[in-house]
């Protein structure tokens, strides 16, 4: 496998500004009776030059289809060896006035050096060719500017849906037909879309994304080969660490704008977004966990009141999360504990999180996500507003509703909360978590068997195992009403 390097910054002025043609494209324009007489018909054209020198070396910028007529031409071995050093692609020959055919020592030496000849007929001027040429590459670049601003707008719903993350990386492995792998700062992969490919092409891109690293200054972008395919890494912003690596058979024209719009959105969809008012609030959730009391801090916290909102679904990558909490327009999110303190969730497990947001912000409907809001509260009352988004969480679980609100006030507010939670505690102790859970969604729907075992992915015979084993913990009848509503009293309120 050739060596991977860093993509070499472009000199603007060595580039046209419309992409190559392959030479078989004027092959095939049947108006111009061009003929390959020697070499491939594949290699790209990036404009025309007519020069009738003995030497065009110093006139030639490289890529070009150069035309003669061979008024010059005493040497062609000589010659052509300098339009090859020049880096032109290819050469044509106009037969007559000069040559009534192509001199066959050209012929050959354009064979040595793997140089395309093409013979021009005495019909098809010179600037026939380079006028069709022209216009292909126009066609080309309308071609290339309708395939990136498609491919932007693909990438841009990709970015607004639930998974953004994931998203994005399909739309691009997609609009490139091969694979799109995000790679954290320790080179493992992230996340990955698109077609599977060869284990030497996937070690290639991890060395690749290698040549990139964290250090500071270095190159922003590399390319190279690997197990057949063409490979490229870009860095990403945000200073994460983070590598996007893409695997394609092969690499047109317009690629590396779309995988830079790529680039930017998985910056911006990555990227802490951490500003001066997140900082402060950070450490104003520090003092808290340090044992400050709420109405110590709550100045600095921001105005209230607030919403506190519990949230389960997800696709399990590690920016779910922050997706969910930028949709929602707020910076204060934080994972399960569980889930933190591991490597993070597997791609399609659903995590738990955690939201403030305040009290003026709508919070809505999340697609992917189950979303249990409380009441509005001040920073002293945060805690039991916590409580709430719970059990409201837990509600909303159980109905199979994408959202569910606290319930202020009825029979359970005229409760002392503390003595309260202490009989649900006595009441409820016998069970385990797996029976207390069935017993609160048995009872959420109505004591129906069959909704209970689909929204809890178990089989009905299960469910009714577990609520008998329920009941005769209790010692309580569960067809009695009174001893229903008791227990669904307590069931909320732990």
């Amino acid at each position: 496998m050739p060596p991977t390097t860093p993509t070499p910054p472009v000199d603007p002025a060595s580039t046209p500004p419309a992409p190559p043609v392959p030479l078989s494209a004027l092959l095939a324009r049947r108006d111009l009776g061009l003929r390959l007489l020697t070499g491939s018909e594949d290699v790209p054209l990036h404009w025309v030059h007519t020069s009738e020198m003995a030497d065009p070396y110093p006139y030639l910028l490289g890529g070009e289809l150069l035309m003669t007529a061979g008024v010059l031409l005493t040497d062609p071995a000589h010659y052509v060896s300098r339009v090859v050093e020049a880096g032109a692609a290819a050469l044509g020959f106009g037969v007559t006035p000069v040559y009534d055919t192509v001199p066959a020592e050209l012929v050959e030496a354009c064979a040595r050096h793997g140089l395309p000849l093409v013979e021009v007929p005495p019909k098809t001027p010179f600037t026939a060719v380079a006028r069709a040429l022209w216009r292909l590459m126009a066609e080309a670049r309308l071609h290339e500017l309708r395939r990136v601003t498609e491919a932007q707008q693909s990438l841009a719903t990709a970015a607004a849906r639930p998974a953004p993350v994931p998203a994005v990386l399909g739309a691009l492995a997609s609009r490139l037909g091969g694979r799109a792998v995000l790679f954290g700062a320790d080179g493992t992969e992230s996340t990955a879309a698109g077609r599977a490919i060869p284990a030497e092409a996937a070690r290639a891109l991890r060395e690749l994304v290698g040549v990139l690293g964290p250090r500071p200054g270095g190159p922003a972008s590399a390319s190279g080969d690997g197990g057949g395919l063409r490979l490229a890494a870009y860095a990403l912003g945000g200073g994460d660490g983070l590598t996007l690596g893409v695997a394609a058979e092969r690499r047109d024209p317009g690629d590396h704008t779309i995988a830079g719009v790529a680039v930017v959105l998985l910056s911006l969809l990555t990227a802490p977004h951490r500003g001066a008012d997140v900082t402060v609030r950070d450490g104003v959730l520090v003092r808290l966990l340090l044992g400050a009391a709420p109405e110590e801090v709550a100045g600095a916290l921001g105005a209230g009141p607030w919403t506190v909102v519990h949230a389960r679904g997800g696709d399990g990558t590690p920016f779910a999360a922050t997706a969910l909490a930028a949709a929602l327009g707020t910076p204060l999110v934080e994972a399960a504990p569980s889930e933190e303190a591991g490597s993070g969730p597997s791609h399609g497990t659903p995590v738990t999180v955690r939201l403030l947001l305040p009290a003026s912000a709508p919070v809505t409907v999340q697609p992917g996500w189950t979303l249990g809001v409380g009441a509005p509260a001040e920073a002293a009352e945060l805690a039991a507003a916590d409580a709430q988004a719970a059990r409201a969480l837990r509600r909303a679980e159980a109905t199979r509703t994408p959202l569910a609100r606290h319930r202020p006030g009825g029979i359970a507010a005229l409760v002392d909360p503390d003595e309260a939670a202490a009989h649900a505690r006595a009441l409820l102790a016998p069970l385990t978590e797996p029976l207390g859970e069935t017993l609160r969604v048995w009872l959420s729907l109505h004591g129906s068997w069959d909704r209970t075992a689909a929204a809890m992915d178990i089989h009905r015979n299960t469910v009714r195992q577990r609520i008998a084993r329920c009941a005769a913990l209790l010692e309580r009848d569960l067809d009695d009403p009174d001893v229903r509503m008791e227990l669904w009293f307590a069931l909320g309120t732990v």
